[in-house]
């Protein structure tokens, strides 16, 4: 199947061929652990895991970096604030994060390095900089000249003069231009620093990832992604010293996600709206929280309002009840029904041959959608194209068990990358196999008249939003 995807610094769409066939390197961006992610962060975190698995769902092994930054002036001041270490506020977001993103189904990357493991490779970098006349000590720091890398501004499409109020740096007098970036900044008394050959100090923004990236990857990444705030200056930068460290592009796929407003209003700290992913998984359920954010295509704006989350939660519940139905009648049949491990075992054609060749016109237009910039709300849009081909065929009287698994087979198939069944994540509190177990156990109180404990299970399941019902097949149960 072939992938094309839009690059930010062509501003065009291109067939997606890695660099060495079967591989692709992959970095993105990963977050400041100075305190919970909130729901901006979270829209690259889940669209990146969707686009790795979509590739490994083709044969790809995907080398998934996405780091830490774990020292920074954000860090330094919420340590001072909590009256703790650098390295323990950062120990204790970290562990947030993870899971943060577990809860919402994301899959660990290969590697997440922190800047603070990475410091002999920082300093080297900024050295060979030095050395090759691309930046320059002042008075404990470091600086990028700016004005030597010709190319300045190709990534954002912007000229230096149009960029030079814009840069996200300190601006004083040890610069020797006002584009300059700072690449190693000297420690202030008190805090946090590594020795270095311009002093003590610690990392600029922007050289970690540039460090990191070539650490684990090489001088050329496949793909590097992150949200659209950080295409300038952070992406910028990573090119302006990458390249001209090693002569050869960062990256050959650049991809940056749209940004999220609430109730029609940019998110941000001055407006006080902010949402922490910990906080809105209290009140919703995880995969709606994936759903809404792949309902949209992920380079436009998206709206976060009650009304968006209450339409996200009406949706998997379409998708986990025709799930449920058809693992139901698969067991009424005596055929088992579980979660597969692999999806593709379950891959297997219809002996219907009507609905043979619908579900083979789901799977191409479901494809089709992933591979053309992974274009997931029309994804979603097959997805529910064969919820509702499944619902038609469980309406029969007769289902055979081939056309039960060739249905749910395709569902595994596509959800193996869209993460938006309950299988995929642990918001729901038991694990399928929990359920049953619970379930029996009931059956078999039921059976020994002890009503209580009957009762006491009954209510447990209910508060999971697991529902029972009775159907000609016998009991079965559903997620709420």
């Amino acid at each position: 199947m072939t992938v094309s995807i839009y690059d930010t610094l062509t501003r065009s769409q291109r067939e997606f061929v890695p660099q060495q066939p079967g591989e692709v390197k992959m970095y993105v961006c990963g977050p400041t652990v100075y305190d919970y992610i909130h729901i901006g962060n979270a829209r690259p975190i889940i669209f990146f895991d969707v686009v790795r698995r979509y590739l490994e769902s083709q044969g790809y092994h995907v080398n998934y970096i996405v780091n830490f930054t774990d020292v920074d002036d954000k860090l330094i001041r919420k340590a001072e604030q909590l009256g703790m270490t650098v390295p323990a506020v950062a120990e204790r977001y970290i562990t947030a994060f993870n899971e943060d993103i577990s809860r919402l189904g994301v899959h660990k990357a290969t590697k997440n390095p922190r800047v603070t493991e990475h410091m002999d490779d920082i300093i080297a970098f900024v050295a060979e900089l030095v050395e090759q006349g691309y930046a320059y000590p002042s008075e404990g720091d470091v600086y990028f000249r700016t004005e030597k890398f010709e190319e300045y501004g190709k990534l954002s499409h912007q000229n230096l003069d149009e960029l030079q109020h814009g840069i996200r740096i300190e601006v004083g007098e040890r610069k020797q231009s006002v584009q300059d970036f700072v690449l190693w900044k000297g420690a202030k008394p008190g805090e946090i620093y590594w020795e270095s050959p311009w002093g003590p100090g610690r990392p600029g923004w922007h050289i970690e990832c540039s460090a990191m990236a070539r650490t684990y990857l090489g001088d050329t990444l496949d793909i590097h992604g992150g949200g659209h705030d950080l295409q300038f200056p952070h992406h910028e930068c990573e090119v302006a010293q990458s390249e001209s460290l090693t002569g050869h592009p960062l990256a050959n796929y650049w991809m940056h996600n749209g940004y999220i407003h609430i109730n029609n209003e940019k998110m941000s700290k001055s407006l006080g709206n902010g949402i922490t992913v910990k906080d809105l998984l209290e009140r919703v359920r995880s995969r709606a929280v994936r759903y809404f954010m792949l309902a949209a295509h992920y380079r436009s704006p998206l709206n976060f309002s009650d009304e968006t989350v209450a339409q996200a939660e009406n949706s998997v519940d379409r998708i986990s009840n025709c799930e449920a139905n058809l693992r139901h009648r698969l067991e009424s049949l005596g055929t088992d029904a579980a979660v597969p491990n692999e999806p593709a075992a379950w891959r297997q054609e219809a002996a219907d041959s009507e609905l043979n060749n619908r579900l083979a016109a789901i799977r191409s237009q479901y494809h089709a959608k992933m591979g053309d910039d992974f274009n997931t709300p029309d994804a979603i849009t097959a997805l529910f194209e064969l919820v509702s081909a499944s619902n038609y065929y469980l309406q029969r009287e007769v289902a055979a068990a081939e056309d039960l698994q060739a249905l749910l087979g395709l569902l595994y198939e596509m959800d193996e990358v869209l993460g938006l069944l309950p299988s995929q994540s642990i918001d729901d509190g038991l694990q399928d196999e929990e359920v049953e177990r619970l379930i029996e156990e009931r059956t078999a109180v039921r059976q020994a008249k002890n009503w209580a404990r009957a009762d006491e299970i009954r209510d447990l399941l209910s508060s999971k939003g697991i529902v029972l019902e009775d159907t000609p097949q016998g009991l079965r149960w559903r997620r709420k």
